[in-house]
This record gives structure tokens, C-alpha cells and sequence, in this order.
């Protein structure tokens, strides 16, 4: 298992899809039982890894290496450091929890099972991708599978209605959903997010090429590129805006964002699942992976920029989540303003904050994915988004109305969820460099607190339309056990965060000193001295903490 934990992990979900394939969607039960059967493989094996990785090791482990092309310098090259392992943990999470949470799909199940573990195995692939080549590949492969669950297997909005005529009939060709801007369709939504996607690929394409082309090492190697490219001037300013840029756009970040909160309207809950636990990721992800390893001093310099527009991401979600009334909305909204935070802990490029962004990344997965989950549920049950028209549900599905509670909880970053501590470290380790936007963080968790509630109030309390009455709750092990999945592991981790966090140290760490040290920090020495202080007192502290926790 050790050897080759890197191989389960991204083919179990591949292989699943494989067998699928011989399978007749007359045997939904056998679908479905493969579907988990694969997923539960990877997830089994993302656990290992995460718990057999050597944080005092450090470094990139699990390699796994073999030569694609000797004459393009390209090899299918594996491989996860502190900063993929949660990535991969999260993907595996969700997958496994999104097989259940679609266990009552009866369009096309087996189709639909085939392209959420491609979804899913494309998002592990990125994590997990130490060659430019295929992390580029995985990347574009996880954007495919996201237009056909949107267009095949989404639902409409509310506003879908203004585009059918007066008796609700006809549908406007397809040629108008390409430039029907106000239009709000599931098929409006995944053409739309495939667009954003594959306009911000094609950015991140020409950087990754000038790459190739200018390193002068002939290889997509990303630890060669890392230790031996060397770019400077216009040509590391362009290259590092192109990668920055591009995959900013799947973050997402203001003004790259609107194609996210449709797409989480107009998706499945499962596809949202993932949508907002690991696509949303694979954006932060890779900018750290290429940007931060291959161009250190770039991203010293140029990095500010992310600081300014994470302001307009956590402000401009918060407040249209806020004014929301679709249930998905909200939530779609809220991790776009949440994003904001990783993009700060990120652009302070200090120990602290940096390891805060990653177990933000993982914490969101968890929270979102809850909530996503559960809005899900409701739908399903009431077959209706609309906040104003539901109200008094907590009778009728007592159970998901208190996980629903629990996940409002771990979004706000509640004490005793691992949001608690990622929220702290992304405030703690930027506040010496962006203070102004630290404070608008702290904005934002008390907007995250208002609008989630205010939805959790107009969902489930109050008084309940008749119309509703038929809405049952999450009896079945089934229909629990993923909500069960999710809040022990938010809780978990959050409880018990030694390991977790060393594990992110480790990768954050040596990533970190090499920005800092390519380029001095002139006039800033005091702040820096300050930072390095409280890192070695929280590392300290944790450790000590994960010893007691141990005994």
C-alpha cells in the first residue's frame, strides 16, 4: 500500500468509472455498489497516506515516476508534500460522500456515476502532479465532467421562467443561452462556467509553454524547474500574471467569480460537493505549486495583488449571499467570499498564514460540502430553493435541520471545528503585513454569521406551508452517513489538529523560506523577526498540545 498508495488513490475512481461501463443502469444497486466500492478504495487510501506521511521527513513523498515522452521531457510524475496530502484527503472525502448523498438519482444513474468519479479522479490527479504537463492535463479533464453534471443533471432556477413563453412551453434556442447574459438555466450555467474555465486555462497554457520554452532545461519537471529555472525581468512578470491569472479564475476570485455561484445553483448537490470542496481549490492549489515553487521572486513581488482583490471577494460574496434567497445561491456566494481568506493567507507569505490557507482549503471542503448537501436534501424533498417560501421544515427533518446547525457553525469557524483554527492562523500570520485586511476578514465572519442564519431561520423555523408536508427526514444509513462523514471530520480535526497540522508544516515551511530568502525583506526585518517568533510559539504549542493528546 505505501508504495503505490498514489496509484489507488487516482485509479480506484477510474476504474470504477471502467466497470460501470459494462454495467446496465437496470442494476442501479450494482451501480451504486461500485461507485462506493471505488470511491471507498481511494478514500481508504487517502487516509494511509495522510497518516503514514513523515512530517518530520518533509519533502515530497509516495513518488511514483514514469517516463511519458524522453524526447518533450514529460513524465507522469506523482507525487504530494504537506500541501497536497490534505488536498488529496478532501477529494477522497467528498467523492465518497457525494456517492450517497446521489444514492436516489434515477436519470441515467450509471452515466451519472461514471462522470462524478472522472470528476473526482481529475481533481486528485492535479493534487497529486509533480509534471506541468499532467497537472495541466488533470486540470482540464476535471472541467468536462462539470458541463455534462451541470447540463445533464442540474435543475433550473427561478429565473428560468423568463426564458419560456407565457404558457411556460418553449425553451430559447441554444444560440440565445450563449449570449443571454440574465438567463439562468442549467444549461446557461454549465456553458458559462465552461467558458470562464476554458478562458482562464488557456492563460495559465501560455505561462506554463513560456515555461517550457524559456527554462532552456527542455522538461516539465516541476522539482528540476524549481531548483534550476531561473526567470527575471518582463518574462517572470508576464509568465507569473499568466499562471496567476488563469487559475485565479477557478479559484475563484473578484472579478473571475460569477461563473461559480451559478454553477453551484444549477448543479446536483453531489456535483456541488465537489464543485466548492475541490475544484474551487485546484485554482490556490496550483498558483502555490507553479507560481510560488517555479518563480519565488515573482511571487514575493507581485503577490500584493492578490491582497487587494481577496478585499473585494470576502466583502462582494458576503453581502450578495447575504441578499440571496436561493438556498444554493447563499451557500454558492459564501465560498466565493471564502476563497478571499485563502487568497490572504496566501499573499502574506508567512508561515503561519500560509499553513492557515491550506487547512482552510480542507476545512471549507468539509463545511461546504455539508451545506451543500443539505440544501440538497431540502430540495429534493420540497422540490424548491426559494428561502421566503419554505419555513417550519425543523418538524419534518429534525436531523439535517441540527447538521444543517452544526455546518452554519464550522462555515463561521466555531471553536472546536478545524475552520476555528484556519480562520486564526490566516488573521494571526497577516496581520504584521495586512492589517486592513484582516479586519475585513473579521467583517466577513460576522456577514458569514448573518446570512447563513438568516437562512438557516427562513429553512427550517417558522411556520411550514402545507405543500410541505410530505418532506421526511434523513432516516436511512444511507441518507446519514455522509453528513456523519463530514461533521466528524470537521470536528475531528479540529479537536485533535497535532498531526494535521505538522503534516501542512512541513510543506508550507521550506516553501515559504525559499520566497522570503530570494529576496530579503528590507525595512520589514521587525515584522518578519515578530512573525518568526510567534511561528515557533504556535508550532511549540501545537506540538505540545498534539503530545498531550497523544498520551
Amino acid at each position: 500500500m505505501g508504495q503505490y498508495a498514489l496509484l489507488y488513490i487516482l485509479f480506484a475512481p477510474f476504474a470504477g468509472a471502467i466497470a460501470l461501463m459494462f454495467v446496465s443502469n437496470r442494476k442501479a444497486l450494482a451501480v451504486r455498489l461500485i461507485a462506493a466500492a471505488s470511491a471507498g478504495v481511494s478514500l481508504l487510501a487517502s487516509l494511509y497516506l495522510f497518516f503514514a506521511f513523515d512530517a518530520d521527513k518533509g519533502g515530497y513523498q509516495f513518488i511514483q515516476r514514469f517516463e511519458w515522452s524522453k524526447e518533450l521531457g514529460i513524465a507522469f510524475y506523482l507525487g504530494v508534500d504537506g500541501i497536497g496530502a490534505p488536498l488529496v484527503l478532501a477529494s477522497s472525502i467528498l467523492l465518497f460522500a457525494g456517492i450517497f448523498v446521489s444514492w436516489h438519482i434515477k436519470d441515467r444513474t450509471k452515466e451519472f456515476y461514471i462522470v462524478l468519479l472522472v470528476l473526482a479522479a481529475a481533481t486528485i490527479g492535479v493534487f497529486m502532479s509533480l509534471d506541468l504537463f499532467f497537472l495541466y492535463f488533470f486540470y482540464e479533464m476535471s472541467v468536462l465532467p462539470m458541463y455534462l453534471l451541470l447540463g445533464m443533471w442540474g435543475s433550473h432556477t427561478k429565473g428560468y421562467l423568463a426564458m419560456t413563453d407565457p404558457e411556460g412551453l418553449k425553451k430559447r434556442d441554444a444560440v440565445s443561452f450563449l449570449f443571454n447574459f440574465g438567463s439562468n438555466s442549467k444549461e446557461y450555467a454549465a456553458m458559462k462556467l465552461t467558458l470562464f474555465l476554458s478562458a482562464g486555462a488557456i492563460l495559465s497554457l501560455l505561462g506554463i509553454l513560456l515555461i517550457y520554452k524559456f527554462s532552456g532545461l527542455h522538461t516539465f519537471d516541476i522539482l528540476a524547474l524549481r531548483e534550476q529555472a531561473h526567470f527575471s525581468g518582463p518574462l517572470a512578470d508576464l509568465i507569473w500574471l499568466l499562471i496567476f491569472f488563469g487559475f485565479a479564475s477557478i479559484a475563484p476570485i473578484w472579478p473571475l467569480h460569477s461563473w461559480s455561484p451559478v454553477g453551484h445553483a444549477a448543479a446536483p448537490a453531489a456535483t456541488s460537493m465537489l464543485h466548492a470542496g475541490v475544484l474551487m481549490k485546484l485554482g490556490h492549489f496550483s498558483i502555490i505549486r507553479v507560481a510560488f515553487e517555479i518563480l519565488p521572486e515573482t511571487t514575493r513581488e507581485l503577490m500584493p495583488i492578490a491582497a487587494v482583490l481577496c478585499v473585494f471577494s470576502m466583502l462582494y460574496g458576503g453581502f450578495v449571499a447575504f441578499y440571496a434567497k436561493d438556498t444554493k445561491y447563499v451557500i454558492g456566494y459564501s465560498s466565493s467570499s471564502h476563497m478571499g481568506y485563502v487568497f490572504l493567507g496566501m499573499a502574506a507569505l508567512d508561515y503561519i498564514s500560509l499553513s492557515g490557507a491550506v487547512l482552510y482549503m480542507f476545512a471549507h471542503a468539509m463545511a461546504t460540502g455539508m451545506l451543500f448537501a443539505m440544501a440538497g436534501w431540502v430540495y429534493d424533498q420540497t422540490h424548491t430553493r426559494d428561502i421566503p417560501s419554505l419555513g417550519g421544515l425543523v418538524n419534518r427533518m429534525p436531523f439535517v435541520a441540527g447538521c444543517f446547525l452544526i455546518a452554519c457553525m464550522a462555515s463561521i469557524g466555531m471553536p472546536g471545528t478545524v475552520n476555528f483554527i484556519a480562520e486564526v492562523m490566516i488573521l494571526v500570520g497577516s496581520w504584521n503585513k495586512y492589517p486592513f485586511q484582516v479586519f475585513v476578514a473579521v467583517v466577513g465572519i460576522v456577514l458569514t454569521m448573518a446570512y447563513l442564519f438568516r437562512m438557516m431561520r427562513g429553512v427550517f423555523y417558522g411556520p411550514m406551508d402545507a405543500h410541505y408536508s410530505h418532506a421526511h427526514d434523513a432516516v436511512t444509513m444511507v441518507d446519514r452517513m455522509p453528513l456523519v462523514l463530514m461533521i466528524t471530520c470537521s470536528i475531528t480535526f479540529g479537536i485533535f489538529p497535532g498531526h494535521f497540522y505538522k503534516v501542512i508544516r512541513a510543506g508550507t515551511d521550506p516553501l515559504v523560506s525559499r520566497i522570503t530568502q530570494v529576496t530579503p525583506l528590507v525595512g520589514n526585518a521587525h515584522n518578519g523577526s515578530q512573525s518568526s517568533v510567534l511561528s515557533r510559539q504556535l508550532t511549540d504549542g501545537t506540538q505540545k498540545f498534539a503530545q498531550k493528546t497523544d498520551h
